[in-house]
């Protein structure tokens, strides 16, 4: 029998706890109570989320006796911009917020980056809480500290290391997800499995899969790698998997193509990379699993437009980047290589 309730401690530059369960929104201000003691608390959501829950998330806190305000902003990766930053920042001052008070990210990966960096930046910092809706954001971006913004040249290249002090993730909100929405979410669960836990790749062969155990091993991947490695200069680098090459189909796509689906798309790129580098074959596995979850795994770019993006890229150094590629399925290794044969690789496999 599935438990309904899981505590996961993360000990990082800032420790905090992530909750994993049925109904656990309703418990927010208790939880939050012990962290945020007597404050004001502003609700960051998107358009999306606002609908379905802006006013029960406005109500339990209000009755655990926080003055509480929301802000929304529309939803879709657009709106993770400076424009919405500065905005948001400028709704915080003039509603006279002080560092004693703070920031519940209320959303999906766009809304809790958003408000991880606002956290970050104003005042030099604020407490800040992420409540995900999503199953992309639950096994991922809202743990582990990473916030940023896109700009034009390209995906997060603007952002800080910022840790929350707490992350509440309610299973059944994902209930009310579109299916290509908690399909995005499926994706960043494979790359776990793919990265670091035969195990749990072995688990998901046969969708779906049980969500709060799964999303709560998901989260113990990523507390043990951010744990070892909290800033990203080595073994982080491996949560990357299929992020390189499926940030540049996103920004290709003007975020057509949303993040789950490109990052399908470049796990499945960076499988076809590998034996190239003397590396485990695992594309048709790997491809025939996605296919199974309702990804469409097709790139509609050239080598050429990949790599004009790819060049941006932040984990690019100097004249080399980092490729998370796969030895089997269950152990990646990070691979530098000269940008220019990442251009070649991309030649020899894609038509």
């Amino acid at each position: 029998m599935t438990n309904l309730y899981k505590k996961i401690k993360v000990s990082a530059s800032g420790s905090y706890e992530i909750i994993i369960g049925d109904g656990q929104l309703a418990r927010l201000g208790e939880h939050v109570r012990p962290l945020l003691g007597d404050c004001r608390i502003a609700v960051l959501t998107d358009s999306n989320v606002d609908a379905l829950y802006g006013d029960r998330i406005l109500s339990i806190l209000s009755a655990s006796g926080y003055d509480v305000c929301k802000y929304v902003i529309p939803a879709g990766e657009a709106s993770k911009s400076a424009e919405n930053l500065l905005a948001f920042l400028d709704f915080l001052a003039r509603n006279r917020f002080t560092r004693s008070d703070a920031i519940v990210a209320f959303g999906g990966g766009v809304v809790g980056d958003l408000g991880g960096l606002s956290a970050s930046l104003y005042l030099r910092g604020v407490p800040y809480v992420q409540v995900p809706t999503t199953l992309l954001a639950a096994v991922d971006s809202s743990v582990g500290g990473k916030t940023a913004i896109d700009i034009p040249a390209g995906k997060n290249l603007v952002g800080a290391f910022y840790q929350p002090r707490l992350v509440c993730c309610d299973t059944q909100l994902m209930d009310t997800l579109p299916a290509d929405i908690y399909r995005d979410g499926c994706a960043e669960v494979i790359k776990y499995g793919v990265i670091l836990d035969a195990g749990l790749y072995a688990s998901l062969q046969t969708p779906p899969f049980d969500r709060i155990e799964t999303v709560a091993r998901c989260v113990e991947i990523k507390r043990d790698v951010v744990q070892e490695d909290e800033f990203d200069n080595g073994k982080r680098g491996l949560l990357n998997f299929g992020h390189t090459f499926g940030h540049a189909i996103e920004k290709l796509s003007n975020f057509a193509v949303s993040h789950g689906a490109a990052v399908a798309k470049g796990m499945v790129i960076a499988a076809k990379v590998a034996p190239l580098c003397g590396l485990a074959d695992v594309e048709k596995p790997l491809a025939d699993l996605l296919s199974r979850y309702g990804f469409d795994l097709g790139c509609p770019y050239t080598a050429e437009q990949l790599y004009d993006v790819i060049l941006s890229d932040k984990k690019r150094r100097g004249g080399r980047l980092t490729l998370v590629l796969p030895r089997s399925l269950g152990e990646c290794e990070l691979v530098a290589m000269p940008v220019e044969d990442v251009l070649s690789h991309l030649k020899a496999i894609l038509p």
